[in-house]
């Protein structure tokens, strides 16, 4: 089976590489497991070489955006998309053009070359809990109807929206998923609204100071880049039947608070390292959050056994193991 990753570059879809070339089997769409033969990493970046060392990876440097471009990489003998590119939540916000070109227009050019197969591929997307916004209830239940109040969070819905509609039609085996915020993330921040999330944990355990741009009681819905990977494997293995007419779910997460999240990094790597965190208020990241939802009840996700991390220790642990190699700066 041919694979392509939009976003391969990316930190989801490096770590999704990694693991489809570990099972090295998918189901088609047809409900047969087949062998991963090539996974092509689409991104405008170059993907970490390290994954070029494997004869099935191919990179493609290209643009989302671009009908033609998108097309020629889900060639004919595509059986599984996973579409994970996307410009994120402040990016968006700030750059209203870029965040559609990228989060709108690229979908519907991978919902449209996806299309043109002769045999239906299975299609896994990348959504997001920023779907939910305006006037919500304390906890959120799967059915609340979606009232994004963010640029980001629009394109998301819409994206979501076109999946189940190309699914209702056999146009493609879709299925999205609503992520919570992603921690802990590698690398440097990025222009996501919640890159503090991952930035308060990563910098302290690599021995550097970091700025918190939110109130210490500010509660978020997270999950680990391990489970995130789990759970969009899952979803691509999961039959149609089990979807029904629906075709998009919220992830299982959890909610903690920023004081929560820094007693979990204290508990693991020690006080000094939690230390290493100041609070400096930002009121435009402020805003963007306190429109975010932080709790949920996403009973249909944990019907179809997708999982979430037991504590936000075990998080800050996963991703010393992942991404410091087992060590930190005490």
């Amino acid at each position: 089976m041919r694979v392509v990753i939009t976003g391969g570059a990316g930190f989801i879809g490096r770590r999704l590489a990694l693991r489809l070339l570990e099972v090295n089997a998918l189901t088609d769409s047809a409900g047969r497991e087949q062998l991963v033969e090539r996974v092509v990493l689409f991104d405008r970046a170059a993907p970490d070489p390290r994954l070029l060392h494997d004869p099935r990876v191919e990179a493609v440097i290209g643009d989302i955006g671009d009908p033609e471009q998108v097309r020629a990489v889900i060639a004919p003998d595509t059986g599984a998309v996973f579409h994970m590119a996307a410009v994120v939540s402040a990016g968006a916000e700030e750059d209203f053009d870029l965040g559609m070109t990228v989060n709108l227009q690229g979908t519907m050019n991978v919902l449209a070359a996806a299309r043109s197969l002769l045999a239906p591929p299975r299609l896994v997307f990348a959504s997001s809990v920023a779907v939910y916004g305006g006037t919500m209830p304390e906890t959120i239940p799967d059915g609340l109807i979606l009232n994004p109040q963010t640029s980001y969070g629009t394109q998301k819905a819409i994206g979501e929206l076109l999946v189940q509609d190309y699914a209702r039609k056999g146009y493609v085996d879709g299925r999205a998923l609503r992520f919570p915020t992603v921690v802990v993330r590698p690398g440097k921040p990025n222009k996501a609204a919640s890159t503090w999330a991952s930035s308060i944990i990563r910098e302290p355990l690599q021995g550097e100071e970091a700025v918190c741009p939110v109130e210490p009681d500010q509660a978020m819905y997270v999950l680990s880049p391990r489970k995130v990977v789990d759970a969009v494997l899952k979803a691509a293995a999961l039959p149609p039947e089990a979807w029904g007419p629906a075709r998009m779910l919220a992830l299982p997460g959890l909610t903690v608070t920023v004081s929560e999240m820094l007693a979990a990094l204290a508990a693991v790597a020690g006080e000094r390292v939690a230390a290493r965190v100041r609070f400096e208020p930002d009121p435009f990241i402020q805003e963007i959050v306190n429109g975010w939802a932080a709790h949920f009840d996403p009973a249909r996700g944990r019907a179809l056994g997708f999982e979430t991390d037991s504590g936000f220790e075990e998080i800050v642990c996963i991703f010393i193991e992942d991404e410091l190699g087992g060590s930190f700066a005490a």
